[in-house]
Formats: C-alpha cells, sequence, structure tokens
C-alpha cells in the first residue's frame, strides 16, 4: 500500500508549526518603535481641552479673554468654529459635536481646546477659561434614561431613545414549548473601558495638499472619513499616518476623539503642525468603553 499523499501543511517549506518571530518585535523591544506621541516638528503647537464638571448642563457663556491674553496662547476654540458639524458611527447616531455648542451631555465633554507653544502652557491656559453653566439633571442608568418624564439627553430623542435595532430569528414560542427546560433571568452587564496602555495622540498637519495626521488608531479609515466630512475635503486630500498602537481593542482607538478636530482646525489657522495628547485621566473620564446592558 502506499503512502498517504502530505497535505500542504505538511510539506518542506510551510510556516505551520515552526517558530517565528514577530515582524514587529525588534522594534518594540528595543524601543525603535514610534508611537503617536513620539512624534514631534519644527515649530510644533500643542492642544489642550478645557472639559466639562457636570454630565448636563446648559452652555450660558464662555469667556476666555483671560486665555487668550496668556503669552504662548496661540488660539482658543469653542463648539461655535465647527459650524454644527457632528459625528457618530451611522447617520442616525451623528449626535456628537468636536466640542459642546449649546450644552454638555456627559462628565468630562469638551468645551472648549486651547493651542499654545507647549503642552503645560495650553494646560495652564485652559484654567483661566471661564464658562458660566447652568446645571441640568442627568440620567445614570438605564432605568433613568427610559422613566416617563426622564430629562432629554438630546432634545430629538424622546425617551432617550439613540436608535432602534431588532433581531428576530425563529420561532420563540414554539421553541419555548419544545424546551426541555426553560430558564427565565435578568441578565445585566456593567461598563468596560478597554484597558490600553497607550492614551489617544496625534500631530496634525495642514498643508496646501491637504491634511496629514499621525494618529494613535487602529484603522484609518473611520477617521480619513470624519475628517473629510468635517472639513469638506475629498477623500484623496486626507492622509492618515498609522504608527505603532500600544493597544486598543475597538472603542476609542477605532474612532476620532475631540481633540482630533480641534488639532486639524488649529493647524489650518496657524499653519504649523499640531500636537496632542490625553492623560489617563482623560481616557478613564471620556473615552470610549463597553456600555452597560440589560
Amino acid at each position: 500500500m502506499n503512502a498517504p499523499e502530505k497535505t500542504n501543511l505538511e510539506k518542506p517549506g510551510t510556516l505551520i508549526g515552526k517558530r517565528l518571530p514577530r515582524v514587529d518585535a525588534r522594534e518594540k523591544v528595543t524601543g525603535d518603535a514610534r508611537y503617536a506621541a513620539d512624534f514631534s516638528f519644527p515649530g510644533m503647537l500643542w492642544v489642550k481641552l478645557l472639559r466639562s464638571p457636570y454630565p448636563h448642563a446648559r452652555i450660558k457663556s464662555i469667556d476666555a479673554g483671560a486665555a487668550l491674553a496668556m503669552k504662548g496662547v496661540k488660539g482658543v476654540l469653542t463648539g461655535k468654529d465647527f459650524n454644527g458639524w457632528s459625528w457618530g458611527w451611522m447617520p442616525k447616531t451623528r449626535e456628537e459635536a468636536p466640542l459642546a455648542v449649546d450644552k454638555v451631555r456627559f462628565y468630562g465633554e469638551a468645551v472648549a481646546a486651547v493651542c499654545a507653544v507647549d503642552e503645560a502652557t495650553a494646560e495652564a491656559a485652559c484654567e483661566l477659561i471661564r464658562v458660566d453653566y447652568e446645571e441640568l439633571p442627568g440620567v445614570f442608568s438605564i432605568d433613568e434614561a427610559i422613566s416617563a418624564g426622564a430629562p432629554l439627553v438630546h432634545d430629538d430623542r424622546p425617551g432617550n431613545l439613540s436608535w432602534e435595532f431588532h433581531m428576530d430569528f425563529g420561532d420563540v414560542e414554539a421553541g419555548f414549548r419544545e424546551a426541555d427546560l426553560v430558564r427565565e433571568h435578568r441578565f445585566e452587564t456593567g461598563r468596560v473601558l478597554t484597558g490600553f496602555l497607550e492614551p489617544p495622540a496625534a500631530v496634525a498637519h495642514w498643508t496646501e495638499e491637504g491634511i496629514t495626521v499621525w494618529s494613535a488608531k487602529q484603522s484609518p479609515y473611520f477617521h480619513y472619513r470624519h475628517l473629510a466630512a468635517c472639513f469638506n475635503l475629498p477623500l484623496s486630500k486626507i492622509r492618515v499616518i498609522q504608527p505603532f498602537v500600544g493597544g486598543g481593542f475597538g472603542g476609542t482607538k477605532n474612532d476620532s476623539v475631540a481633540a482630533d478636530f480641534c488639532a486639524v482646525l488649529f493647524s489650518k489657522r496657524l499653519g504649523k503642525p499640531v500636537k496632542y495628547q490625553y492623560s489617563m485621566e482623560e481616557v478613564f473620564t471620556t473615552c470610549r468603553r463597553r456600555r452597560n446592558s440589560r
């Protein structure tokens, strides 16, 4: 009897079952790997965000005079600078503005951005901005959000329902009747923040050729579409360079963040590359997470 013919996986030269080095291992273990926060350019400016201390409040006024008068400060942005533009994962959920305009809808939402010669100056200038808030009642659980008369996070979303999605498969009632055991229970999950070590960071540069960003993203494709829509440019004018990424797991690293748009707009106005890097406090309080469910 002839021996069985070897499969492709058993033939000499296959990669299956062999020890192979990771293609990015050497750069990572030697420290040569460059992450978004490692990029710097001549004349580069920094942007920092002023964030709301309230989960729900109306913005009555913003006074940035003292911040603009501070040495080293190059500019201040508020929500009105984005002319009503907002973004989201789907057309039905495009309800998040780069900076809050009329009211804030979550704790830590960005209400203003400062651009300065260095990070420390931008951060100090943020503390000089005076925002007059009218605090509003908030909702902090699923039950609160869907209860009758609950405060609306978005005025055009009755019942605090952003969107609906239903999945129906087979005959559920027949399945219950035919089952040997039916167990009914209430299942809940808590909020989960992905544990990446690298905070969001980017450098943005607006030139005659368009926008180039060196950004900590898992995928450039969502982000470059957001930038094209925000600044009314064709996709051919947007270049997203994705360096090494220090963890992501979906959520924030698959999406844009407020500082992305602020850095690009400052670069357009000031003609220089603009950098930001979130702190871990900003990551834990403001970045995307898996929502609680029931």
